[in-house]
Order: C-alpha cells, then sequence, then structure tokens
C-alpha cells in the first residue's frame, strides 16, 4: 500500500513518542549529541519500518523540515534556554515552518512520493540492492545529516562568551538573506510549475520558459538551483552564529554544511540527468547557469 494522510499522521506521533521517550529516559546531564543520535537512531528505524511497509521512500523526506527543529529545542533546553541557544531555535523553526509549508503544498504530506525515489529505483533495478540503498542512504546517511548539520548548536550549550559579537549579527542576517533567497526560489517555481500545468494563470513573459518546460526567469536566471543555494546558506549560518559564541571560527562541528552540500551537489547531478532527457534545451542552459551559487555577471 502507498503512504496516506492516516499512515503519516501515525508516522508522527511514533516519531513524536520516540523522541518523548528519549528525553524522558535521559538525564539532564547527557550529552546533547547522545541525546541526538538515539533519537535519530529511533527515526531512522521507524523510516525504514516505513518504507516497507508501504512501498513509499519519502518518509525520511517528511522529517527534513521537522526531526532538525525537534532536535534544535532539544540543544536549547540542554542549554538552559540560554539566548544564543533560544535564538538560533527560533531561526531554525522559522526555516522548518516555510519548508514544511513548501513540502505540504506540493503533497509530501498526503502521500506524493519524491517521483526521483521511483526512476532511481528503476535505474537500480535490483531489488536486494534497492533495500541495502534504501536502508544506508535514504534511511541512514540522510538522518545522520540531521545531526550533523545541526551540531553546531552544541558550542550553544556551554559557551565560551554568551555576548553576541557582531558576527552573531552578521549570522542572523545572512541566514535571513538565504531564508528569502530559497523562499522566493521555491515560491518562483511553484507558480511556474502550476502555470505550465494549467493550475494557476499562465504569465505571458515566461511563455517561452512553457514552452522549454523548465524555467530560466526570476533566480533562475542566476542559479539552476536557487533554492539549494537558499538552503546551503541557511545551515553555514546557523554554524557561523554558533561559533560566534567560542574561541575559534573553525570547529569540528563544520563537517556538517559541507557534507550537506556535497548531498545537493549530488542531488544536482542526479536530477539534472532526469532532466535532461525530458528537456532537449537543458542542456544549453547548463552551460550559462551556474548549477547552485548565484551568478549576477
Amino acid at each position: 500500500m502507498k503512504a496516506t494522510k492516516t499512515s503519516i499522521l501515525l508516522f508522527f506521533i511514533i516519531i513524536a513518542a520516540c523522541i518523548a521517550f528519549t528525553l524522558m529516559q535521559a538525564s539532564f546531564d547527557t550529552a546533547p549529541l547522545v541525546k541526538a543520535g538515539v533519537i535519530t537512531a529511533c527515526s531512522i528505524v521507524v523510516t525504514f519500518l516505513f518504507s516497507l511497509i508501504t512501498g513509499d521512500y519519502s518518509w525520511t523526506d517528511r522529517l527534513w523540515s521537522t526531526l532538525p527543529v525537534a532536535l534544535a529545542w532539544m540543544y536549547a533546553f540542554s542549554a538552559g534556554l540560554n539566548a544564543p541557544a533560544v535564538t538560533v531555535s527560533v531561526l531554525i523553526t522559522l526555516w522548518g515552518a516555510r519548508l514544511t509549508f513548501n513540502f505540504a503544498r506540493r503533497g509530501g504530506y498526503s502521500g506524493e512520493e519524491d517521483y526521483r525515489w521511483t526512476i532511481l529505483r528503476e535505474r537500480i533495478n535490483n531489488p536486494v540492492l534497492w533495500l541495502i540503498f534504501n536502508f544506508l542512504f535514504i534511511a541512514c546517511y540522510q538522518q545522520l545529516l540531521f545531526i550533523a548539520f545541526s551540531s553546531p548548536l552544541v558550542l550553544l550549550v556551554e559557551p565560551s562568551n554568551p555576548t553576541f559579537t557582531p558576527l552573531s549579527f552578521a549570522a542572523i542576517l545572512m541566514f535571513a538573506l538565504c531564508l528569502g533567497i530559497e523562499t522566493l526560489a521555491d515560491q518562483q517555481q511553484y507558480t511556474f510549475q502550476q502555470a505550465k500545468y494549467n493550475l494557476l494563470p499562465r504569465v505571458e513573459e515566461h511563455a517561452e520558459d512553457y514552452e522549454r518546460g523548465f524555467r530560466t526567469s526570476g533566480l533562475f536566471r542566476f542559479s539552476r538551483h536557487p533554492n539549494y543555494f537558499g538552503e546551503l546558506g541557511v545551515w553555514f549560518s546557523i554554524y557561523l552564529f554558533c561559533v560566534s559564541f567560542s574561541q575559534s571560527i573553525l570547529h569540528y562541528t563544520l563537517i556538517g554544511p559541507l557534507l550537506l552540500t556535497l548531498l545537493f551537489v549530488g542531488s544536482t547531478i542526479f536530477t539534472e540527468s532526469i532532466t535532461k532527457s525530458k528537456y532537449p534545451a537543458y542542456q544549453a542552459y547548463q552551460q550559462k547557469v551556474p548549477p547552485i551559487l548565484l551568478k549576477f555577471w
């Protein structure tokens, strides 16, 4: 059976129960990274089992905008709700709310599966290999990334200097800018796709893009994936904000945003291999516009 609204609701109830049980069983002195690890281990098992039961492989996708928010507030409570930890948790909550809204209007919480999993499953074309890929990459790797890119918050549990610095405010400004870019890019893509399939009125100035089949206007003039640029900027901003309360700008938790960058590079390569096969003009667009970074010249 496929995922339904009922099974998705049950999924989130189980995840919430896992989080609550983990936090109740852990002592206040338990390291936040340990708590995050236990919560994520539980979510990995739940998502993998749900994928086997339903044949839907977007369960981890449904946690992308929700579980990191829960982890952020777990760090905040471990920090005694100090000002830096609460501030960054509010920022991550804003990020999660925006991403949840965008995912919901695309049917993510109504049973829609990411189309790329179906295509990738057909390309692998081996049930055993797909089972291994499903567990190791979709369930494990992606959810371990939740720990990785939220791990800079560990610096706020016992900050070296709890005073906001110029870097702290610069990071907040950078976060707002990148969140704005991501929001605008998703909105531009959403309205274009809706109009392309005649679900919204078409805009005359985008007539050539409708004919091509993909958007090249708006932010997509400067980047083929401006939403990826915004998303990466958000998490590098979170890292900069957190290290602004430490003694050094370099910290091992930088590995989180870097691993997220590698994921997006791989996702870009795979997604564009699909797009090129559907739209002949896409290759020319690739030669003119960079994949993720914004190019204004």
